[in-house]
């Protein structure tokens, strides 16, 4: 079911109130992030402090390391995600997976494989192209880049991918960029395996998911507030939710309101 973002801010405003005069906000709970493309797992840094603030730990997990000797395909990547998932002893913690862009993308087939997860936040990511047009097109695009990251200068790959629109710059520090050189083997490889003109549309498989789910798009990002809206609506379990003062890499565009907001979500599920 979906809500409006003022019945959703009622709602969190009133859930505060109410948990915080329990004294307890969240019970335990590890966050599993998933970055996305030409992404790290340090990206997830600054948001794990604010997040260890609230007493939610969080586990950032590296995505390259699954492309490191051969493909993978992304409903294997899920199956693999979910293997290591199951294998961790939980000591009474909630899972709660949480994928931005192409690790939304991800976490969606991890979530329609199974796996441990008691709960899911999607951020700025898109089930599936469903045009064939658009689909040529994409695929074209993303066999440029992955040229790209394998021929070009690293910086210059870096400044070319974050020019893009809807990116809107340049998200870390020269130092972690200059880092991410040594996984561009694995990120050109991504721009294939993982490619959203390659993965198979799961717009028809969204309802399969029944776990607590919170759908995020920045208000800035209109395709993907589109589609964000169209997806959770979908899923029965959902909530949609707009970041405000955000377009698509919203978990650094406005931190403090996703976490806030992860807190207060993960209070009333």
């Amino acid at each position: 079911m979906i809500q409006t973002s003022k019945e959703t801010d009622e709602k969190l405003a009133a859930s505060m109130v109410a948990a915080k005069a329990a004294d307890t906000l969240v019970p335990p709970v590890e966050i599993w992030c998933l970055h996305g493309a030409v992404g790290a797992a340090s990206d997830w840094r600054s948001m794990a402090k604010a997040m260890a603030g609230y007493g939610i730990s969080t586990r950032a997990v590296d995505l390259w390391r699954f492309l490191q000797c051969d493909s993978v395909s992304m409903p294997n990547f899920g199956k693999q995600l979910n293997a290591d998932a199951e294998g961790e002893v939980s000591r009474g913690q909630k899972r709660v997976l949480v994928g931005y862009s192409m690790g939304g993308r991800l976490a969606l087939h991890a979530l329609l494989e199974g796996g441990p997860w008691d709960a899911a936040v999607i951020i700025s990511a898109n089930p599936g192209l469903r045009d064939a047009g658009e689909i040529s097109t994409r695929r074209g695009q993303d066999t440029v880049w992955a040229t790209q990251a394998l021929t070009f200068s690293w910086s210059e790959f870096l400044e070319k991918w974050n020019s893009q629109g809807i990116l809107g710059g340049a998200m870390r520090d020269e130092r972690e960029d200059k880092k991410l050189i040594q996984r561009r083997r694995e990120i050109a490889r991504s721009f294939v395996d993982w490619s959203v003109a390659n993965q198979e549309p799961l717009w028809e498989r969204l309802p399969e998911i029944k776990i607590p789910l919170l759908w995020i798009a920045g208000e800035n990002d209109g395709k993907f507030t589109k589609i964000g809206e169209e997806a959770a609506g979908r899923i029965e379990s959902a909530e949609f939710a707009i970041a405000p003062q955000s377009g698509h890499r919203v978990p650094w565009e406005n931190e403090e309101w996703m976490a806030g907001k992860l807190r207060d979500w993960l209070a009333t599920v």
